[in-house]
């Protein structure tokens, strides 16, 4: 009985520290030049998640072009996006990303 006890502690632990991914349309852009996030240097691509922006990892800012271009680039559009993923520290940790057409 108490092992059977602590097998299952152990199991509810484990499930509600997993993180789920989630899938989400969103808004993505260079967090610099659009989303003024100011914890890295350069550009970046960051997603808005509830009015909060958080640096992307998983894909970069020029997966999806130049990212200077004048009509599609992060860094001077903002663009929706499909994206797959947890926040964790900070960061969105993507699985998945693409844009939206």
């Amino acid at each position: 009985m108490r092992y059977l006890f602590i097998l299952s502690s152990m199991f509810f632990f484990l499930s509600c520290s997993t993180k789920q991914k989630k899938e989400i349309i969103a808004e993505a852009s260079c967090g610099q030049c659009k989303f003024e996030l100011k914890s890295q240097n350069g550009c970046d691509l960051a997603i808005k998640i509830d009015d909060n922006a958080y640096f992307v990892e998983g894909a970069n800012i020029d997966d999806f072009g130049d990212a200077h271009d004048e009509k599609i680039g992060f860094c001077n559009v903002v663009r929706k996006v499909k994206a797959t993923g947890i926040l964790e520290n900070d960061k969105f940790i993507a699985s998945s990303f693409e844009i939206v057409k």
